[in-house]
């Protein structure tokens, strides 16, 4: 796989990022019924950071002769950045930055283990009257596997670059506890360094449990 092929994921979703972004800070002032409502001072709660913990069941898709099995745990720090309380937007809600580690033991495939870093952006869509929270989150990132280049398709070197996309719903249990629920889709690369590049796809459902601040 050539580096342009492995950096387009990554411009389509800062394009994306951006565009909610911008929506967010579009949100901090605005007026309505004659009043000039402040972004600091949501009609909904929204939290300055929390942790989270995360765990999923991933599947090798699309390409890759091997039948990849993958088990995948995150600790994530999230921080807010931007509010929009819009009412009318589709983007009412609010931006997370965020920073994870993961560590991910291979249950089928010729590798054993991933472990690695991630950063990126999370929106979260809070709409009038929902208990449930839809998110939508990227980013991107860097770790080591354990790779055997004489297998076919396996991973061609310990440096490996990861993209994570994922989308779910989040439910509020009280002041501070949250649990979630989505799909993740997690790609693995070595961004054309070496050759051969198989890359990795794999996608599947993650669970999670959140403390806010």
């Amino acid at each position: 796989m050539k580096i342009s092929r492995s950096l387009a994921p990554c411009v389509a979703l800062f394009l994306v990022f951006f565009s909610l972004a911008r929506e967010g800070w579009a949100g901090q002032t605005q007026v309505a019924n004659e009043r000039t409502v402040v972004a600091n001072e949501p009609s909904f709660d929204v939290p300055n950071f929390e942790v989270s913990a995360e765990s999923a069941y991933l599947l090798g898709i699309i390409g890759n002769p091997n039948s990849y099995e993958i088990g995948a745990e995150f600790l994530t720090a999230r921080w807010r950045w931007g509010v929009n309380n819009n009412d009318r937007s589709w983007f009412r809600g609010y931006n997370q930055v965020y920073f994870l580690a993961m560590a991910e033991p291979i249950f089928r495939g010729p590798e054993n283990r991933y472990v690695g870093i991630s950063a990126g952006f999370r929106h979260n869509f809070v709409r009038p009257g929902w208990c449930l929270v839809p998110y939508v989150s990227g980013g991107v990132g860097v770790g080591w596997i354990d790779s055997v280049a004489t297998v076919f398709g396996a991973q061609g070197q310990d440096l490996t670059f990861n993209i994570l996309t994922a989308a779910g719903a989040s439910y509020k249990v009280n002041e501070h506890w949250n649990v979630h629920a989505g799909l993740l889709y997690q790609h693995l690369s070595n961004a054309g360094i070496t050759s051969p590049n198989p890359s990795l796809n794999l996608l599947g459902p993650q669970l999670g449990v959140c403390y806010s601040f």
